[in-house]
């Protein structure tokens, strides 16, 4: 396998995902420091190993052009992660890192740096959802690199065939897989589990909820997240849901195969996808529920953060700001040269050559006006008692609004824990 990390933490529900998945993040290269760019003081730069042949190479081209420092390298296989937690605390760890964060924790034990000044007359061209989440106390922790997103493929072809159009409801699309399921064809596809692990708070927005709100309480203590919910019990016991298939969600297999006629998959996958369907397919964000609904998209980015520990942070902060706000070309190979992934700035977002037309544009609008990140308060103890919940409801067919009520008390808990350690 080689899947890159980048695609796979846009959501909460893929947390349990980004550490099962770490070593298949491209074979181990086995290479140590590499040294390159220019003079003054030397800076230790990290990056987690892409799966994506070229990303090596690229970020090594970037840092040998710098030439107010000399900036050496470390592509780090293993649990990234939990090498860079562990670094942080010492002062022999790195000067500008990669990170799927800064967490809590990281930014709370002032850890990283602030880079609030570097955005200065910039802030509002990145897609302020992933920004929202590397922002903490009005300050900014991370500079976002590029923006990863999930979707609702639709293949046109057989939506044509059953007289359906692309659902714009929950309750359409429920209705619409059914329509689509026959003997040989599930209408949709939201991963081998029916969609627990995946999906995360995406319903809950697309209800015009949330996971966490503004004051730092659980955003879904409200009934329209249990009648949300349960329309997900009712695509499971219709039988419209694929189950069982040979590649789970983050594969467009499943899809281009004819398995699902709908698949929840990723943007990554739209190459593939056109490549083996032409034309024949369109995409559509998570579909509004209810009065208050609204589309929902769910973003998210890795960051390029400085170590509050740096013996160089002046320099390390200019170095970032070189790489991620002002080398704009620079910003635009790496998101889209070895992967397919949007950048980050949104004017970059919109002038890219391969994002301007069809399912690409559509996806570049779905993630700048419906885009959702999981919230910097949002604790794995509240994910893991949200997806247990969604997994009853949609499986067991278990009483949500009794689901919902005790994961709404856990999440206030967890809330109330993080928020005072507030420094």
């Amino acid at each position: 396998m080689t899947i890159s990390r980048r695609r796979l933490f846009a959501t909460s529900g893929s947390l349990a995902l980004t550490g099962a998945l770490a070593a298949a993040c491209g074979s181990n290269t086995g290479r140590g420091d590499d040294t390159s760019g220019g003079g003054g003081p030397t800076l230790q730069q990290w990056y987690h190993q892409y799966g994506e042949a070229g990303t090596e190479q690229a970020v090594r081209r970037y840092a040998a052009a710098y030439r107010k420092a000399t900036v050496k390298i470390q592509w780090r296989p293993g649990n990234y992660d939990q090498q860079t937690a562990a670094a942080l605390l010492t002062s022999s760890g790195p000067d500008v890192f990669e990170v799927n964060g800064p967490t809590l924790d990281q930014i709370q034990g002032g850890q990283v740096t602030d880079l609030t000044d570097l955005f200065d007359g910039v802030k509002d061209d990145f897609n302020q959802a992933v920004l929202a989440p590397k922002t903490y106390g009005g300050k900014i922790w991370g500079v976002p690199q590029t923006v990863d997103t999930q979707l609702l493929y639709y293949r046109k072809s057989l939506l044509k065939d059953a007289n359906v159009q692309p659902p714009r409801t929950l309750d359409e699309l429920v209705d619409t897989a059914k329509a689509l399921t026959d003997k040989k064809v599930k209408g949709l596809f939201l991963g081998n589990d029916g969609g627990a692990g995946v999906l995360g708070g995406t319903p809950l927005y697309a209800a015009g909820l949330s996971l966490v709100t503004e004051d730092g309480k659980a955003g879904f203590d409200d009934p329209a997240a249990a009648r949300t919910l349960a329309k997900f019990h009712r695509l499971y016991a219709d039988k419209s849901l694929l189950l069982g298939a040979p590649a789970d969600w983050s594969d467009p297999s499943a899809f281009v195969q004819g398995l699902t006629a709908m698949q929840w998959c990723g943007l990554w996958a739209l190459p593939a996808v056109k490549k083996a369907l032409g034309d024949d397919f369109g995409v559509l964000p998570f579909p509004e529920d209810g009065a208050a609904g609204k589309p929902s998209v769910p973003v998210g980015a890795y960051s390029s953060a400085v170590s509050a520990r740096s013996k160089h942070r002046a320099e390390a902060k200019a170095f970032a700001k070189w790489l991620w706000i002002d080398r704009t070309a620079y910003q635009e190979d790496f998101a889209l040269s070895y992967g397919f992934h949007i950048p980050a700035r949104i004017s970059l977002a919109k002038k890219a050559a391969k994002l301007r037309e069809g399912a690409a544009a559509d996806a570049v609008r779905y993630a700048t006006d419906s885009g959702w990140a999981q919230p910097l308060l949002w604790t794995p103890a509240c994910q893991v008692a949200y997806q247990d919940a969604l997994n009853r409801i949609i499986k067991d067919g278990a009483n949500p609004e009794t689901e919902v009520k005790a994961v709404v008390r856990r999440t206030n808990g967890e809330l109330q824990r993080v928020q005072k350690k507030k420094s």
